[in-house]
């Protein structure tokens, strides 16, 4: 076991209802040509699979998917969308679970590698990437860019959403790379506001590099959005392409 935390129950039951944008067409659709194209025509391991955002809409596309979830709640969703036969899922963490057979492609969207809250801990999850990946396979993640630079001497928290139903920022230890995620949202229309946060070990694209680079893989690509559009110094997120060596 790593030291993710774990989505909860109530977490896992509302997750797709608070996510609705991200499963837009707007949003879904660049990704999952991205994916596909990438996995061509062999098969697709997501870590961190969740209710199956990504990882189901990929499926119906053609392209045979499995997946590893740490949470079990998470897991009960998704499988309430589809079955196991059609997209198996592996109870465990992403960076020790093993699945069987070979992939062309693992991905791992949304942040989601910042999770795993060590440095070890996220160069295991490379690691394990590349055990799962057949020769010139690729491992894709889509990962924020640390937004540092709004921080001003003395301030540790940035703001990331402020609208009518939401209230999210950011608070940062800079010594550990640590980000704690708070959000306010509102419940209902009785004025009440549910209080959650989660914890993050941020990285750097040139930290992912290394860690890649030490699994034994190579960068191919790095753009700023699912569309491709060139990655900058001032992109707010990157999706990276990894191969493992033919």
């Amino acid at each position: 076991m790593t030291s993710s935390e774990l989505w909860t129950r109530a977490t896992a039951d509302r997750y797709d209802a608070e996510e609705h944008e991200m499963s837009s067409g707007a949003v879904l659709g660049p990704t999952l040509d991205f994916l596909a194209e990438l996995a061509g025509d062999g098969r697709a391991l997501e870590f961190a699979i969740g209710t199956g955002r990504v990882g189901v809409p990929l499926r119906e596309r053609g392209v045979p998917v499995v997946g590893i979830e740490l949470s079990e709640h998470m897991a009960a969703v998704l499988r309430g969308k589809i079955d196991d036969d059609a997209l198996p899922v592996a109870l465990g963490d992403m960076a020790t679970t093993t699945v069987p057979g070979k992939f062309a492609l693992v991905y791992l969207v949304y942040n989601t590698i910042t999770n795993l809250l060590t440095q070890d801990e996220q160069v295991e999850c490379f690691r394990n990437a590349a055990r799962h990946l057949t020769p010139g396979g690729r491992f894709v993640i889509e990962l924020g860019v640390p937004p540092l630079r709004f921080l001003p001497p003395g301030q540790v928290a940035v703001p990331f959403d402020v609208s009518e139903r939401h209230l999210g920022f950011d608070t940062f230890d800079l010594v550990e790379q640590i980000l704690v995620s708070h959000h306010l949202t509102r419940d209902g229309n009785d004025g009440r506001y549910r209080r959650g946060s989660s914890r993050h070990r941020y990285a750097w694209p040139a930290e992912l590099d290394l860690m890649a680079r030490i699994a034994g893989m190579e960068l191919e690509l790095r753009v700023a959005d699912w569309d491709r559009a060139p990655f900058t110094q001032d992109s707010a997120k990157h999706i990276s392409v990894w191969r493992k060596p033919a």
